[in-house]
């Protein structure tokens, strides 16, 4: 469609042909984005540990162990420690763990079924997103005073903070025998953080993002009846973004991208992005859109399909699941539901890992 940031383009106007030349292309989106929306993640300081606090092991009908974790790592200014909540099956068989940036503490929560994660064979690494810093336009909580800033519009928002705390998640699992792959899913504004940890960290073979609409999943140049803008998002919610991100709230459409490239960042890996009926705010059809211009990616450079899907807007209870990008529509309101994940599931069943 006319008008798309071409993702096989530099920004000196030279075309992307390779999987070495696409390799720097990754690099200048990354920039971009970090540059004009999420601001700059700070280098990572040393070492992630971790310390087990306690272990239930008749969780999920018998069927899981609940590990309660603390996680520490340094900052530039001290170490900081936060709590995460581990399921995984009994047995110590080698599983997916899905980290997932959740809005609520409590281990056991509606927005994940773990008994029938684990029952699927998958393990769940759930942490709290206000344990990493507050939810609010205060940069003194958490780890946000724990980096120095640039004050140049360029400082991470809390979207980034967020996702770095989820690549400090992977971290410890990765040292875990059990652990096989790994998966990153969010919904809403913590859909936007799984997509941008799944963009920077390439240690994550899934990346899933539920209802992320606005400045997420969705294709902002084609906006539809109802959906939320840059304008509004950056009005209300502006700390979760850079300063400069504010400078395309009037002209959204001069940014020298588009989401599709955030999406395109996960490949050659996996990713999943779903959609409710009802979400009009999140804009079904431009998250939908985004998945086919970020489908490319997969499908030019690396060779495996991308996007397996029409253009045209999805029906409830479409589900395309063929290609490396999975896109659902189900019917119902913004949440991050029991349809939405056996959607994502079903997914990593599907795949072959090659």
């Amino acid at each position: 469609m006319k008008g798309i940031p071409d993702l096989f383009e530099f920004t000196d106007g030279s075309p992307v042909k390779t999987e070495e030349d696409w390799r720097k292309r990754r690099l200048e989106m990354l920039e971009l984005l970090s540059r004009h929306e999420y601001g700059f993640t700070p280098e990572k300081q040393g070492e992630t540990t971790y310390k087990l606090i306690s272990t239930d092991t008749k969780c999920a009908s018998g069927h899981g162990v609940l590990d309660r974790l603390e996680i520490t790592f340094p900052t530039q200014k001290g170490d900081f420690t936060f709590p995460v909540n581990y399921f995984h099956p009994t047995g110590n068989k080698k599983h997916l763990t899905f980290i997932l940036i959740n809005f609520r503490p409590d281990p056991y929560d509606m927005y994940f079924p773990a008994e029938e994660i684990i029952d699927n064979g998958f393990g769940i690494a759930q942490f709290y997103y206000e344990d990493i810093t507050a939810d609010a336009n205060d940069f003194t909580s958490g780890i946000a005073p724990m980096f120095e800033r640039r004050n140049d519009g360029t400082d991470w928002g809390k979207i980034g903070m967020w996702a770095f705390a989820a690549s400090r998640v992977a971290d410890i699992l990765l040292s875990f025998p059990e652990t096989e792959r790994l998966a990153v899913i969010g919904h809403s504004r913590l859909g936007k953080t799984a997509l941008w940890c799944g963009a920077q960290d390439e240690r994550i073979d899934f990346v899933f993002s539920n209802d992320s609409g606005c400045s997420g999943a969705a294709y902002e140049r084609i906006k539809h009846g109802g959906s939320e803008t840059i304008a509004r998002i950056t009005e209300v919610f502006p700390y979760w973004f850079c300063e400069n991100y504010k400078k395309f709230a009037q002209y959204p459409d001069t940014r020298p991208f588009d989401q599709h490239m955030l999406l395109a960042l996960s490949a050659p890996r996996f990713l999943g992005v779903g959609s409710a009926d009802l979400d009009d705010w999140a804009d079904q059809y431009s998250e939908q859109l985004s998945c086919v211009f970020a489908g490319d990616a997969w499908t030019k450079i690396y060779n495996k399909p991308g996007f397996v899907g029409p253009t045209e807007a999805a029906k409830i209870g479409d589900a395309f699941s063929s290609g490396s990008v999975h896109y659902h529509l189900r019917d119902g309101i913004h949440f991050l539901g029991r349809a939405d994940w056996n959607a994502y599931m079903a997914f990593v069943k599907s795949k072959k890992f090659s």
